[in-house]
């Protein structure tokens, strides 16, 4: 009996201090708590299935800052990268007659292209990237704006590509099989950000280039002097952050109707919650991949709750910015618990 409650003790702290179930708690005591208290919250058409949209967009995103982070830089850019893909994509529809699938490439490609050149001048100028993503965010703000400007007469690119209606409001009510369609309130746009939440786990978990790019933001040094090629590696994370950010930008387009300038102004602060909170590291070396969607569930189920529930604008930021701090001390606290269970095992 003895020997059975050490067991249990012991699966019990693995679960206690797994961050992807802790957020999984968390995102369905918050849920439920908005629900009980505000009927609304539970209509599918209005609340959930923008909710899981929302979510599957800003993933995207966290993703984006989520690759960067592993190696211990910031891409404060990545908001305007996924302006300036929306505004390429935007161009191709309107001006050139492409595709959506054509645009959507080739926007991502300028992200990817933006990216690769943020993470060139990095290791060639051995600047800060908190500096150089800051200056490369503050360029591609009067680019975008400039070009919008310059090129429409409403700022924005209105023409909508044959399936941009199905990514906006698509969901799994559309796709029947043997008569039986799925539900409502999940959108198709989901879907997508699973793939690419797949694909990075990949890269980090089972991959040669992934494991090098954790060695360069655990210990820069110690990678270069093993032989990691870190120069490369640096431009190669900012240029996958910068194609993941583009992609999120065009899908945030697709869900606004529009493309426009300002496309991504309000994507910084998310893109740091969602891979924060799922235990990713500032100073890079560890990622929580699968934990960045949860996390990013988790801040849009609290910030749908509170516009639900008729709270102001200030209250929701003051409540975005809790969740930031906390995030950055989670890994204190799951450090906390860890040395708790194991003293209680060692007894």
């Amino acid at each position: 009996m003895d020997m059975e409650s050490k067991k249990f003790g012991i699966r019990f702290g693995h679960l206690a201090t797994d961050q992807r179930v802790i957020l999984a708690v968390l995102v369905i005591a918050v849920f439920l708590a908005f629900a009980i208290r505000t009927p609304a919250f539970l209509n599918g058409q209005f609340v959930i299935f923008p909710l899981i949209r929302d979510t599957a967009v800003i993933t995207i995103v966290g993703l984006a800052q989520l690759v960067t982070l592993s190696i211990g830089h910031l891409n404060l850019a990545v908001g305007r990268m996924a302006a300036l893909s929306a505004m390429v994509a935007g161009f191709t529809y309107e001006r050139l007659g492409w595709g959506i699938m054509e645009g959507l490439l080739l926007g991502v490609a300028a992200g990817a292209l933006v990216g690769a050149l943020t993470g060139y001048i990095i290791v060639k100028s051995q600047v800060n990237a908190f500096i150089v993503t800051l200056a490369v965010d503050f360029a591609l703000l009067g680019l975008v704006t400039f070009t919008y400007i310059s090129l429409t007469d409403a700022a924005a690119f209105t023409v909508k590509p044959a399936g941009m209606d199905v990514v906006r409001a698509g969901s799994l009510a559309d796709v029947c099989m043997f008569g039986w369609c799925g539900p409502s309130i999940v959108p198709l746009i989901i879907f997508p950000a699973l793939g690419m939440v797949a694909v990075i786990a990949f890269l980090y978990h089972q991959t040669r280039l992934g494991r090098e790019l954790l060695a360069t933001g655990a210990n820069l040094r110690a990678a270069r002097l093993s032989g990691i090629p870190v120069d490369t590696r640096i431009i190669q994370a900012h240029t996958l952050s910068g194609a993941l950010a583009g992609l999120g930008g065009i899908f945030l387009a697709f869900v606004n109707g529009s493309f426009s300038a300002a496309i991504g102004s309000e994507l910084l602060l998310p893109s740091f919650l969602g891979p924060i909170l799922a235990g990713t590291l500032l100073t890079g070396g560890v990622v929580g991949v699968f934990g960045t969607m949860l996390g990013t569930l988790l801040t849009l189920v609290i910030r749908q709750g509170l516009l639900v529930s008729g709270i102001g604008l200030e209250t929701l930021n003051i409540a975005l910015g809790v969740i930031l701090l906390l995030a950055l001390s989670a890994n204190r606290i799951r450090t906390s618990l860890t040395d708790v269970f194991r003293k209680g095992k060692g007894k």
